[in-house]
């Protein structure tokens, strides 16, 4: 299978285990990394310049949100997502759709003023867009927005279904879910798109998912980045 490969929340508190998972990919041959950054966190210019020393390398970086933390809840909904999914993460889910405009944009922002290449992905934290619109997405500086089912292209105004591939076990009753999870989705690859998404969090190396991701990274033949996807094939969302 092919494979866009993402590395999740990368920001000052995890910076350590995010230079320790790309180590890792590189090691196993993926030429094509994102990392999803998290601007709104305390960084320090040396860590500024490492992310620009590794877009010279090829690796994207894409917007993730802003502090990665909702402060309140947005209601019953975000509730039940942060109970099983997201816990405090989804900082979207807490707001209303200006609010998620004008964070995307602070976020696109935040590279510009950090002298970084503008990136063209952004990755809600928990996959979670909240209440804004695909027509208002299209108002905003990002061109790709990814959702848990598949990824949004602003410019087309087209969604690409593939699934995702996820490895963030650090609950118990996480792992035989998400085993269950992506061997469905991987099942479903074949016999569609034959690309995944395999996305990466810090801990997964010390999971008891982590040989399962070390497996799923050796069997990828191609690896590709957001921009490499045929719309010709894409749904409406």
């Amino acid at each position: 299978m092919n494979a866009i490969v993402s590395v999740h929340d990368v920001m000052p508190e995890t910076w350590s285990e995010i230079q320790r998972i790309v180590d890792f990919l590189s090691r196993r041959h993926v030429t094509r990394i994102t990392l999803l950054v998290v601007p709104g966190k305390p960084w320090r210019p040396r860590q500024i310049e490492v992310l620009r020393h590794y877009t010279e390398r090829g690796i994207e970086l894409a917007g993730h949100g802003w502090s990665h933390r909702a402060n309140r809840y947005g209601g019953l909904y975000h509730r039940l997502h942060a109970l099983l999914l997201s816990r405090q993460a989804a900082e979207h889910l807490a707001l209303i759709s200006t609010e998620i405009a004008s964070l995307v944009s602070r976020c696109h922002a935040w590279f510009h003023d950090h002298a970084l290449p503008a990136p063209e992905l952004y990755v809600p934290p928990a996959w979670a867009m909240g209440s804004i619109q695909p027509a208002q997405l299209s108002e905003l500086p990002f061109r790709y927005y990814e959702f848990l089912s598949g990824v949004y292209d602003s410019l087309s105004q087209r969604f690409v279904r593939f699934p995702v591939l996820a490895y963030q076990a650090d609950r118990v009753w996480r792992v035989p879910v998400l085993i269950a999870s992506n061997a469905l989705n991987q099942a479903g690859a074949r016999l569609t798109t034959t690309m995944v998404r395999i996305a990466v969090h810090p801990g997964d190396l010390d999971s008891g998912l982590a040989k399962h991701l070390d497996r799923d990274v050796r069997r990828c033949s191609k690896f590709l980045n957001f921009g490499d996807l045929d719309q010709q094939h894409a749904d409406r969302p």
